[in-house]
């Protein structure tokens, strides 16, 4: 079966299912903004430094090798920190 042997397989289903986790964060971001306010400018603030951290980590990650030595395992793993991010914004965002 070339889903078993093709490690892109996974990857693009790993990516898919992340930018549907993403939307959702954006969408509670978006409400967060537009109710305007001191907690806007905090939610403003966070999101322009986690995208820093985020790629600076990623960057920290491939120069070491943390990342693995094929593609697709680099990618499965860049995946997997961007979206223990994704997770931890939509619990924090939604209040759960």
């Amino acid at each position: 079966m070339a889903r078993s042997r093709n490690p892109w397989f996974r990857v693009g289903l790993d990516a898919w299912t992340l930018g549907l986790e993403a939307q959702t964060v954006v969408g509670l971001r978006m409400m967060k903004l537009m109710s305007g306010g001191p907690a806007a400018q905090a939610e403003a603030r966070r999101m322009v430094a986690e995208k820093a951290e985020a790629a600076a980590a990623l960057q920290a990650m491939a120069l070491t090798g943390a990342l693995g030595l094929t593609a697709p395992a680099a990618t499965a793993k860049a995946m997997r920190h961007v979206r223990r991010k994704v997770r931890s914004n939509r619990r924090r965002l939604s209040g759960g």
